[in-house]
């Protein structure tokens, strides 16, 4: 017999239908992704590490999709105004952001953060990392941070150093050379690691802390002295350059890295076509040397593993700051 039809059961079947419906949806979206021009908004100004980065990105992702991804500088506020651009926008995979440590940095160094950088975005990659570099001029005499250490203890408030501005890596890096060592140096922030490079080659400060990928060509060239790097282990090319750790410092680790983001709720299946780009990108044995070269480190985590690191740092270099006594803008 024919199964009878009431209120109760049209509704739940409507009910199911409508359930149903946004996942249908978003397996529609995930299967003709991309069919248009994606955005990947980078929050800095053009040239620097994470430009670097997501535009060397961009070509593989072009080749691999078959669509056109274009990168966006929106620069401004400490890298705020283009990361809350990407949280604002509409996750449907359109609309990406690839940044840097200032992701993790900015929730505890500015008193009003105009986003969640756990709530408001779901991670697809963590990129590449590199470590942050002492440098000092020949003319400052200083050829090891025993030296400089020495020098500091000798003539409190002498030494300056110059940094790419405040509540990046450097600067933080710069800040915990001062708590670790017990001294005292005058920081100079620039707007950017360029200008903060120009200050050390043209003899204004005696001592700077970049990223590797913007000292790095000053360094081989004899410019000036590397005095030691802040990441796990000596860079490949420069081993007569010890890390923080070597020299006695545990756990003195502040290297900068890249991540690609999608705004929260972006459809899994996206995400996941996303990652496996990525991954399939970076695990190139080309890519990856050529990365290197640039002063990058290629990690190639997934979303757990860039999850986990922002779960870490943002609590970490919030304590930082704290310690630093660096005022919250």
């Amino acid at each position: 017999m024919a199964h009878p039809f009431n209120r109760r059961s049209v509704l739940q079947g409507a009910g199911a239908v409508a359930l149903a419906a946004p996942l249908v949806l978003r397996g529609a979206l995930a299967a003709g992704y991309p069919d248009r021009t994606v955005r990947i908004i980078v929050p800095f100004a053009a040239g620097g590490p994470s430009d670097l980065t997501a535009r060397l990105l961009s070509q593989k992702f072009g080749e691999a999709l078959g669509q056109t991804f274009i990168v966006e500088n929106r620069g401004g506020a400490g890298s705020n105004l283009g990361t809350s651009v990407v949280a604002r926008s509409a996750p449907d995979g359109y609309t990406l952001l690839v940044t840097s440590s200032a992701f993790v940095v900015n929730p505890g160094l500015y008193k009003q953060c105009p986003y969640d950088p756990i709530k408001d975005f779901a991670p697809i990659t963590e990129l590449d990392t590199s470590p942050n570099v002492f440098i000092a001029t020949k003319a400052s005499g200083i050829t090891s941070m025993k030296e400089l250490v020495a020098r500091a203890k000798a003539n409190p408030n002498d030494l300056s150093y110059s940094h790419a501005g405040v509540g990046t890596t450097p600067h933080l890096a710069g800040e915990m050379l001062k708590l670790a060592a017990g001294i005292n140096m005058t920081h100079i922030p620039y707007a950017g690691s360029g200008p903060a490079m120009q200050s050390i080659l043209s003899g204004t400060v005696p001592l700077m802390c970049g990223s590797l990928p913007g000292a790095h060509p000053s360094i081989m060239s004899g410019a000036v002295r590397a005095l030691a790097v802040t990441g796990p282990e000596r860079w490949f090319d420069m081993p007569d350059v010890p890390t923080m750790i070597e020299l006695g410092y545990p756990g003195f680790l502040a290297d900068t890295f890249h991540g690609m983001f999608a705004p929260a709720g972006t459809p899994p299946d996206v995400i996941d076509k996303l990652v496996k780009v990525a991954l399939n990108a970076l695990k190139d044995q080309a890519f990856h040397e050529k990365l290197r070269t640039l002063g990058f480190d290629v990690i190639a985590n997934g979303p757990a593993g860039l999850r986990d690191r922002v779960a870490a740092e943002v609590p970490r270099y919030r304590d930082i700051i704290a310690k630093a006594g660096i005022e919250r803008v």
